[in-house]
């Protein structure tokens, strides 16, 4: 994935991204679309092209909107999360069908998937399976993702049973991987075989691809807006609690028409259609939840800025991602959450008189939302 930086000479953590998959026809782009009202072009990939389309895109925090009207700062910057669309994953791709291995090296890129599965029925548009079935659909993607680990786990056995002796640090992979190779063989993902911190360590340089945490996208059409209009909605959401897998419905094609209308145009749409937010962001909202981010930020006359940061993430890595120079020298510090400050009235100094406001040191662990100035010195 590309690296996303904030300025020369500033830190950041990379931006992280979302592959979104599915089976072809599926309607990934017009979610693309919907998410990142890029206007990619909806069809089906043509035969050979595996490039796929990208766009970086604004997460919705309404508390960066109004941190910005308290402070009225010269730049406003959010924080950002990338959508990489991509192709069609067809049945057998871990044996070659389709862009076979090319898609899977892509999905290999990705932080994180969004699957989206086919609810809507368009005559025009035949499903590749015939029949609509979301849960058959995403076993057929979901196979094909544990097969493909499969064979990685397998290749890298194989050459490891072929040394005489193992290493400590090698001996303890192998164990690792017969582990993992047995939950695939049971066809579970491996994102639900529990680990700890060190073994999912030893596993990164694998690009596993069903270790990926997932967000299930249901495609639906402007007549199902009840649940018993959608094939197999029951099934589909008791997997997903299951699996702990956060499920969306999009009403894609609509919603992507919709990116066009007025804001009040938008609202009557959604009432029609009983949702109380629009797709684009309840999708990236998901998204940037399953990539395990959090966002804090720094507010002032020149930039209010929304900053991100890995869930559990400490007070020096969070100065570490303004500037290396505030982790370097870092000295304490100055936390409110934006909720006690719009509870005091947008004022630190109602926060620390409130005693709400209070300086925290290198190990405080930063959670989201939180209103942060660093202390240092270099």
């Amino acid at each position: 994935m590309p690296v996303f930086v904030f300025e020369p000479d500033r830190g950041g953590i990379e931006m992280l991204g979302c592959g979104i998959i599915g089976l072809p026809l599926s309607g990934k782009t017009t979610v693309f679309n919907v998410i990142t009202g890029s206007g990619a072009e909806v069809k089906p990939y043509a035969g050979g092209k595996t490039d796929p389309n990208r766009a970086i895109v604004e997460v919705p925090d309404e508390r960066i909107e109004r941190l910005t009207e308290i402070f009225k700062p010269k730049k406003r910057t959010p924080a950002m999360v990338e959508f990489v669309d991509l192709a069609g994953l067809s049945r057998d791709a871990s044996r070659g069908a389709g862009l076979g291995n090319a898609f899977l090296s892509f999905v290999a890129e990705a932080d994180a998937l969004v699957h989206v599965l086919r609810a809507f029925d368009n005559p025009e548009v035949p499903h590749p399976e015939e029949t609509l079935d979301p849960l058959r659909d995403w076993k057929i993607v979901e196979t094909e993702l544990i097969l493909r680990d499969l064979g990685l786990t397998e290749t890298r056995l194989n050459r490891l049973a072929a040394k005489k002796q193992l290493l400590p640090e090698e001996q303890l992979e192998a164990d690792l991987l017969k582990k993992c190779q047995e939950h695939l063989l049971e066809e579970r993902p491996l994102r639900d075989l529990p680990m700890d911190e060190n073994q999912l360590r030893l596993l990164r340089g694998f690009t596993f691809v069903s270790l990926k945490p997932e967000l299930v996208v249901l495609n639906l059409d402007e007549t199902q807006v009840t649940d018993d209009r959608i094939p197999g909605y029951a099934e589909l959401a008791a997997l997903c609690e299951s699996r702990g897998m956060p499920l969306v419905k999009v009403y894609g094609r609509m919603e992507m028409e919709m990116s066009s209308l007025s804001p009040e145009e938008q609202s009557e749409f959604m009432a029609e259609l009983n949702v109380a937010e629009t797709g684009r962001k309840r999708l990236i909202s998901g998204a940037y939840r399953l990539l395990g981010l959090l966002s804090f930020f720094t507010v002032g006359p020149d930039e209010v800025r929304a900053w991100t940061l890995k869930n559990r993430a400490t007070a020096v890595d969070a100065a570490g991602t303004i500037h290396s120079d505030l982790a370097r020298g870092f000295i304490r510090a100055q936390v409110v959450n934006y909720e006690e400050f719009m509870k005091h009235g947008g004022s630190f100094a109602a926060c620390r008189e409130a005693g709400v406001l209070r300086l925290e040191g290198k190990e405080y662990p930063v959670r989201d939302g939180d209103i942060l100035e660093i202390r240092f010195n270099v």
